[in-house]
């Protein structure tokens, strides 16, 4: 006696092919996952008379904004809500508030890492 699924041949092609979409499409999905998940090496250093952080390299979301690097540090140095801090790269330019840090490294970063200076006045620019 034999048990058939009642399934022919063409059905089972077609149910493989679905079967190995699902499997690529869960692939792409760990691999999106994956790629959220990188992060960037940043150097923070204190220019002029603003505090010099205890720890100096973080590793940071690489689509956050540069505005989430201001915040944090502002937090982290236990700043008035007044007080201004400006950041700059290669100790030159201020980018803006809405660059995304990924786009920032892939143009300026070395060595691995993106060195930003902060300062609690305008120092360069």
């Amino acid at each position: 006696m034999s048990l058939d699924s009642g399934t022919t041949g063409g059905d089972n092609v077609a149910e493989k092919e679905l079967a190995a979409n699902v499997e690529n499409l869960s692939l792409n999905e760990q691999k999106v996952e994956k790629q959220e998940i990188k992060k960037i090496d940043i150097v923070l250093h204190a220019t002029g008379s603003a505090p010099i952080l205890k720890q100096k390299k973080w590793s940071v979301d690489q689509e956050k904004p540069i505005s989430a690097i201001i915040k944090f540090i502002h937090k982290y140095l236990k700043l008035d809500q007044e007080e201004r801090l400006f950041l700059y790269i290669n100790q030159t330019f201020a980018p803006a508030p809405d660059q995304i840090i990924k786009n920032l490294y892939e143009c300026y970063g070395t060595n691995g890492k993106l060195v930003l200076h902060y300062a609690k006045t305008q120092a360069w620019g």
